[in-house]
């Protein structure tokens, strides 16, 4: 019987202790996912290339070997303000705190040290392909028109392959999100503030119609192979971004003289509106750079590169949901 590529199923629940399976359930731990990739087998194998009394090939053994998994995710929240949403155990597994206010928000910012992971099962209709030890990257994607969400990509410790049914598994958590238009975000903005604590808002700064942004967390998580330690760490994030703006010409000037200067800035977009459902992204410290001439129907559109760096330490990026 052949087997079909829509009957896959993906949990992911966070581990106790790093590299140990956490037994994710799909009562649970499901994850709702759309463009779905999985190297089931990264080996790096190694040639016999034995030499004999006659020609031929001679097999490869299998040497250090790794997992990857890729999948988007729908930037949405819980439903009800002060409650994670489900994608958090993918945030904090990309080295990011959650931090929950009861009640009004839950805020995710980068951390530098004491990492969680996942375990990941990776169900493709019969074969349970086991990842254990996951830790990754993402980027986020909030351009105008689309669905907003987040690209996650994971390395983890092979934690084998067995056959296995689909499981049962509960989505409600998931909620549908609202898409990137006028109607539903405002306009990004430069040189605001943020409250970092009761209700999320942004203030003071200059607003500009723009197609949306987009983030790349830039986490680097290598596979390290050591005997008896194979692990996957969190070695360095560098996070880059990019906006493309309509501005007027005095604007697209006074940015140009802000990028010839090194000038940072802010940015700060508010995306939805159904309380619950709602996420701020705030960058603390932005560069732009790069400009270029782009066009939208015969519209002019300015376009930059951004260099997102933290401006206290640890503060680069806040994603709040509320």
């Amino acid at each position: 019987m052949s087997r079909n590529t829509r009957n896959t199923v993906i949990l992911a629940k966070l581990e106790t202790t790093y590299g140990q399976d956490s037994i994710p359930i799909g009562a649970a731990n499901a994850l709702l996912v759309s463009n779905v990739s999985i190297n089931v087998l990264n080996a790096q194998n190694q040639a016999r290339d034995i030499i004999r009394k006659y020609l031929g090939n001679s097999e490869e053994l299998i040497g250090t070997r790794y997992k990857e998994a890729s999948f988007d995710i729908e930037v949405v929240g819980s439903g009800t303000p002060g409650t994670a949403p489900p994608l958090g155990p993918l945030l904090r597994a990309c080295g990011f705190a959650e931090v929950i206010t009861a009640g009004t928000r839950v805020d995710y910012t980068p951390i530098s040290g004491n990492f969680e992971s996942l375990t990941i099962y990776w169900y493709d209709d019969g074969v349970l392909h086991k990842l254990v030890g996951a830790r990754g990257s993402a980027s986020l994607d909030m351009t105008q028109g689309g669905i907003p969400k987040l690209k996650f990509k994971f390395v983890a410790k092979d934690g084998g392959d067995i056959e296995d049914p689909l499981p049962a598994t509960t989505l409600t958590a998931w909620r549908v999100p609202q898409t990137v238009i006028d109607a539903n975000s405002g306009d990004l903005t430069f040189g605001c503030t943020h409250a970092s604590t009761g209700a999320p808002a942004l203030t003071s700064g200059s607003t500009y119609p723009s197609q949306g942004i987009t983030v790349d967390f830039g986490i680097q998580t290598p596979f390290n192979a050591l005997l008896g330690g194979e692990s996957v760490p969190i070695t360095d994030r560098k996070m880059t971004g990019s906006v493309k703006l309509d501005l007027t010409a005095a604007q697209e000037v006074a940015f140009l003289a802000d990028v010839k200067s090194t000038a940072l800035t802010s940015v700060g977009l508010q995306h939805g509106t159904v309380v619950g459902d709602m996420v701020m992204l705030f960058l603390a410290s932005v560069q732009r750079l790069e400009p270029t001439k782009d066009e939208l129907n015969g519209q002019r559109l300015i376009g930059f590169k951004l260099n997102v760096n933290p401006k206290a330490g640890n503060d680069e990026l806040r994603l709040v949901f509320y």
